[in-house]
């Protein structure tokens, strides 16, 4: 008789918070971050806990979705793509309550801090987040059971995260950081349509309403090329409405080059995860390098 190795359990809970997807966090941190820099006012260690934050609630969200997706049984034995904690039993519910609760402390402290030295206005965001992370999956918000989950991630990762990094260092809310703030969260919206175009028999069996479940496969597939011309489009529009470095637009090109590649019908499923998933951290480094130059000033 053979028995069974069980992996790491390190690598189990690195697994766990999705490292992959984190680069939603840091692209929207990166871009509000770099519009602090062209408008005079950035401060390392405000754009730092605002990152850790960012990052805490998602991981956050992460471990709620393997928790809540394993209960219910959606993470189960069929499931398509890589194998989660708790559905396939490498961590019980009760370590992952644990380590989900350690994860919404921790990120209440940079909250709290930038509610603090910033804006009240952060305890309010940090509080909606955490709720919103873990309703994600859990009852009885349950947003990616109800096709919101798309919601949720396009005003987390866009708009709300751009314009709060960027009024992290000042307390000023900008128009340009909201505009810019669409495009990062239409790359995260276009990860998350991937994902569940890939899960879609898995979810409607277990009664998931994701947008693919809700509207189909044909829809979701154009809510994606909408996204990728959404990313494409906002540095430009930015640059030239806004007078923002024109260097910016590199992202554009990043967008372009990157998110037509994964539209290509012969990739699997997890390539063009991974493809978005890359999209989402060098669309952030493009944006950010970018605006050290500009050309055609008066």
């Amino acid at each position: 008789m053979t028995n069974a190795v069980r992996p790491n359990q390190l690598l189990v809970w690195i697994a766990a918070i999705r490292p992959k997807t984190l680069g939603a966090s840091l692209c929207p941190v990166l871009v509000g971050a770099t519009l602090a820099r062209v408008d005079g006012v950035f401060k390392w260690d405000r754009v730092l806990v605002a990152l850790a934050g960012a990052l805490l609630l998602q991981i956050a969200s992460n471990l709620a979705n393997d928790l809540f997706d394993g209960l219910r049984g959606t993470d189960g034995a069929t499931r398509v793509g890589p194998q989660r904690a708790v559905g396939s039993g490498l961590v019980t519910p009760r370590a992952m309550v644990s380590a989900l609760g350690l994860t919404l402390v921790f990120a209440a402290l940079p909250a709290a801090w930038l509610a603090v030295y910033a804006s009240p206005v952060f305890l309010a965001i940090g509080m909606l987040g955490a709720m919103c992370a873990v309703g994600y999956t859990a009852p009885p918000l349950a947003l990616a059971y109800r096709g919101l989950g798309d919601v949720f991630v396009f005003l987390f990762f866009g708009p709300i995260a751009v314009a709060g990094t960027r009024a992290a260092c000042d307390g000023a809310w900008t128009m340009p950081a909201f505009v810019c703030g669409l495009a990062t969260g239409a790359i995260g919206v276009c990860l998350l349509a991937t994902n569940n175009l890939r899960d879609e028999a898995g979810d409607r069996a277990n009664g998931k309403r994701t947008i693919v479940v809700r509207f189909g496969a044909g829809f979701v597939r154009n809510v994606v090329r909408l996204c990728i011309n959404v990313a494409t489009a906002i540095p430009i529009i930015a640059a030239f409405v806004y007078g923002l470095p024109k260097g910016i637009m590199l992202a554009s090109l990043v967008a372009a080059i990157l998110g037509g590649a994964s539209q290509a019908t012969r990739l699997s499923f997890d390539l063009r995860l991974a493809m978005f998933g890359l999209l989402l951290y060098v669309y952030g480094i493009a944006f950010a390098a970018g605006s050290y130059f500009t050309w055609g000033a008066s």
